[in-house]
């Protein structure tokens, strides 16, 4: 259905091509990290300028974890990326509020409450349910990942799974969207799809696109986008004098910089023919998920990602396959 849309004229911009052309089917995975999904919005709103067209004209297969399930969300219901930039600004204001509770935690039980998002999702999704996406024409897959607390497992929400046919879009967002100790947990069982090996879902899509949809890997682009990487440094002399508490942060944080690369090394091993494109931008300082503060800054991380998508610059992740050409990393 997709080869209405294809092939893709790249526009030029400054007297210069732009970008390795797409193959026949494209598909798009999201990270997730809270407000710094703006990151990832700004560069899409560069890419489509480049492309000419929205991404959803383009993109039958979208996946996503927590932030990166509502940009997912929002590119199959048909958003544009400029759109989704001018969701995100506010979001800040509207979800990540200064409240009493937020100042007294961890004195509370979550940071914020879930009605706030809840009517946020509503507002920017309204009644669209899950199966409403494979039923359209041309039909588009989403992946929405989530953890269910009462299974004690992944869930992977999509469109065509009869279980989450008429489940609600704002439910699967919301819940893929549930950090613990952000929110209240959704309906008592389900939490943000990050927990666990999921925050980077381009292996889920890679999969999604080769063994569901019957996607030809040499046929197929897949473009991967992380929400930044925090600055990390180590002082020796101070890991001597760690309490528990020290030891517990600096673990979550390797886990899930781990969790994220591995997907990369997945994708680049198990699908060595899909032209494969991971963008990640490297941050200069830590920027919480709920830190509505750096909104300016975010744009300009997103700024340079644009600029990466462009001059096919990925993340340095990609390194991991010798066998295949040399690639500007970063």
């Amino acid at each position: 259905m997709l080869q209405q849309y294809l092939p893709i004229i790249f526009q030029v911009i400054g007297g210069e091509e732009v970008l390795q052309p797409f193959r026949k089917n494209v598909a798009i995975a999201i990270d997730g990290g809270g407000i710094r999904g703006l990151i990832v919005a700004r560069a899409l709103s560069i890419l489509e300028m480049a492309l000419g067209q929205p991404l959803h004209a383009i993109s039958r297969l979208n996946a996503g974890t927590s932030t990166g399930a509502i940009i997912a969300a929002g590119i199959a219901a048909g958003m544009t990326a400029s759109e989704l930039e001018t969701l995100y600004h506010s979001l800040g204001p509207k979800v990540f509020p200064t409240t009493l509770r937020k100042l007294i935690f961890p004195l509370t039980r979550y940071k914020y409450p879930a009605e706030p998002f809840h009517t946020f999702l509503k507002a920017a999704f309204g009644e669209k349910r899950m199966g409403d996406f494979w039923i359209a024409k041309p039909p588009t897959d989403l992946v929405i990942t989530l953890y269910d607390l009462a299974e004690n497992r992944n869930l992977f929400v999509k469109p065509w799974k009869e279980e989450y046919v008429d489940w609600p879009l704002v439910r699967a967002v919301q819940g893929s969207c549930t950090v613990p100790t952000y929110f209240p947990v959704l309906e008592g069982r389900y939490i943000d799809g990050g927990v666990g090996s999921y925050a980077n879902p381009s292996y889920l899509a890679a999969y999604e696109s080769r063994y569901i949809l019957k996607w030809d890997p040499e046929e197929t682009t897949l473009l991967s986008f992380g929400t930044g990487r925090e600055p990390y440094s180590f002082d020796a002399k101070k890991a001597v004098h760690f309490w528990p508490w020290d030891w517990l942060a600096r673990m979550f944080g390797v886990f899930l910089h781990s969790a994220e690369d591995q997907q990369v090394n997945l994708v680049e091993t198990f699908f060595e023919k899909l032209d494969f494109r991971r963008y990640q931008v490297n941050l200069q300082e830590p920027i919480e998920m709920d830190d509505v503060g750096y909104i300016d800054r975010l744009l300009d991380y997103g700024d340079i990602m644009g600029r990466m998508i462009l001059d096919d610059v990925y993340d340095k992740a990609m390194t991991v396959n010798p066998e295949k050409p040399a690639r500007k990393v970063v």
